[in-house]
C-alpha cells in the first residue's frame, strides 16, 4: 500500500463519478485499486476504484458503512457499482488525515497511540449482537479456500475467543484517521468488518505498526488499546493474516 504520484492516470469511470471536481490520487493498495480525493462546489468526496476480488467488495463495504454508522464515525456511503472488472464507491469525506500521512510517519509515537485507542473505541462501539457480519475464523478459512489459497492446517484450530467483538476486518493503521490533536476522528476500508474475537483487528493492527513506522511499536499500541500482550493469541492470529 501506498501513496501514488500525483501524475497517476484517472480511470474514465473515477472522472464520470467526480463530475467537475478537482481530482486528486491519495491512495493505492496492494490489489492496484485507488482511491481519489474529489473536491467540488458540493464539498470534498473520496473515489474508491479497483478491479474486483473475492477477498471482499465494494457492495460489502457499502452495506458495512451504513451499518457502522450508526455507532462510530465512518464515511457515508453515496454511491458504489461494478462492471465486469472493476468496482467503485464514493463515500463523503470524513475530518483526519491517516496515520500514514506523512506527518504522523514523523510522529510515530502519537500515530500509534491513537490507532490503539481508536481501535478500542470501535470495538467498544460497535454492537456483537446486533452486527449482521461475521469475520470469524471459519469464515476467513473459507473464504480464502474460495480463492484457492492453501492455508496451513494449524490455522484450522485458533485459540479461545478471548473477547467477542465487531472487529474493523482491516485494522492496519492506514485505515485510522487523525485529527489535528493527534487524536483518532474515523476509520475507514471497513469491507471486511464482522464479528471476530479481538485478537484478529489486534494483529493486524500490531502488524502494521512495524510496516509503517518500524519496529518496536507493538507493546505501544497494545498499551493505548488497553490489554496486555496476549502472545498466543498475537502469533496465532498474525500467522492467519498473513496466510489468508
Amino acid at each position: 500500500m501506498s501513496i501514488p504520484a500525483a501524475s497517476e492516470p484517472v480511470p474514465g469511470r473515477v472522472r464520470e463519478l467526480a463530475g467537475d471536481a478537482h481530482i486528486e490520487p491519495v491512495w493505492r493498495n496492494a490489489l492496484g485499486g485507488l482511491t481519489f480525493r474529489a473536491a467540488g462546489a458540493d464539498g470534498i468526496r473520496f473515489v474508491k476504484y479497483g478491479p474486483r476480488n473475492a477477498e471482499t467488495s465494494m457492495r460489502a463495504e457499502a452495506e458495512r458503512l451504513r451499518w457502522a454508522s450508526a455507532f462510530t464515525p465512518v464515511p457515508r456511503a453515496l454511491d458504489e457499482g461494478r462492471d465486469a472488472t472493476h468496482e467503485w464507491l464514493v463515500t463523503e469525506a470524513v475530518p483526519g488525515l491517516s496515520a500514514v500521512d506523512p506527518r504522523w510517519i514523523a510522529d510515530p509515537a502519537r500515530a500509534v497511540r491513537a490507532v490503539g485507542r481508536g481501535l478500542r473505541a470501535l470495538h467498544d462501539a460497535l454492537p456483537v449482537a446486533e452486527c449482521p457480519f461475521s469475520w470469524t475464523v471459519p469464515d476467513r478459512l473459507a473464504n480464502a479456500a474460495g480463492r484457492g489459497i492453501q492455508v496451513p492446517v494449524e490455522l484450522y484450530d485458533a485459540p479461545p475467543i478471548d473477547r467477542l467483538v465487531v472487529c474493523h476486518g482491516d485494522a492496519c493503521a492506514p485505515n485510522t484517521l487523525l485529527g489535528d490533536d493527534g487524536e483518532w476522528t474515523a476509520h475507514v476500508d471497513l469491507g471486511a468488518l464482522g464479528v471476530a474475537d479481538r485478537w484478529a483487528d489486534l494483529a493486524a493492527a500490531t502488524l502494521s505498526t512495524g510496516w509503517n513506522y518500524g519496529p518496536g511499536w507493538e507493546e505501544a499500541l497494545l498499551t493505548a488499546y488497553g490489554v496486555a500482550p496476549d502472545a498466543t493469541r498475537l502469533a496465532f492470529y498474525q500467522a492467519l493474516w498473513n496466510g489468508t
